[in-house]
């Protein structure tokens, strides 16, 4: 009923409130994480995988050859020993992450779609209320003007002026569906930083590391 002010003003607000609590919930998400941490993280990774000194100065003579070749083979291990416990150590932390990351990326998932039919449910909204006016313009506005008296070409210009607003109203749903619209690549766009950084957590875990110890 456009003529029912409150009516006017409550079409499709649970909707729009969805999408506004919904926008605010995926920025929480993403403001509570920090793929800089993970990125530095794997960046000590390669620092402790190449950190290894396996060029150490000459020694002159047979017996400084020998006394090399076995100091070595002692710094080496001590070198390997370190660097094994700071990797240990990188990859127990990168594992976490990778957990959560996993985590994020299936929340992803439901929030994509959960977007999806908000933006359906807005659609249906806007596709009534513009149904709506044009049965109000081309049928009912033209008969509340056929009588000419004056009270009811105030009555007319009323209503007229009620579906305006009732237009307005539309508008204002058609720029939240905007938003929601906009949400689903970002939201996309989130999730593949999330798999990107999660790829290279597992690929570190499962090919770098072990090749490194087996070339040790």
């Amino acid at each position: 009923d456009v003529l029912n002010t409150e009516q006017v003003m409550n079409y499709g607000s649970n909707a729009q409130k969805n999408i506004s609590e919904f926008s605010e919930a995926a920025l929480n998400s993403v403001r509570t994480k920090d793929l800089g941490e993970v990125g530095g993280m794997l960046g000590d990774l390669v620092v402790e995988l190449q950190g290894l000194n396996f060029d150490p100065e000459e020694k002159k003579g047979f017996l400084g050859l020998f006394k090399k070749a076995t100091q070595n083979i002692a710094s080496l291990k001590a070198q390997y020993d370190k660097a094994e416990v700071n990797v240990d150590k990188i990859v127990e932390s990168l594992e976490k992450h990778e957990v959560v990351l996993m985590k994020d990326i299936s929340m992803m998932d439901k929030m994509y779609e959960r977007n999806l039919e908000y933006m359906k449910e807005l659609t249906m909204y806007i596709i009534a209320g513009k149904l709506k006016i044009e049965q109000l313009r081309n049928e009912e506005l033209p008969k509340s003007q056929e009588s000419g008296l004056p009270e009811d070409a105030q009555a007319a210009n009323d209503f007229a002026n009620m579906i305006g607003r009732f237009e307005k109203k539309i508008h204002d749903l058609e720029l939240t569906r905007t938003i929601s619209i906009q949400m689903s690549p970002q939201i996309r766009m989130i999730q593949n930083n999330d798999s990107l950084m999660a790829e290279k957590i597992r690929s570190s875990i499962v090919n770098t590391i072990p090749l490194w110890k087996s070339q040790m």
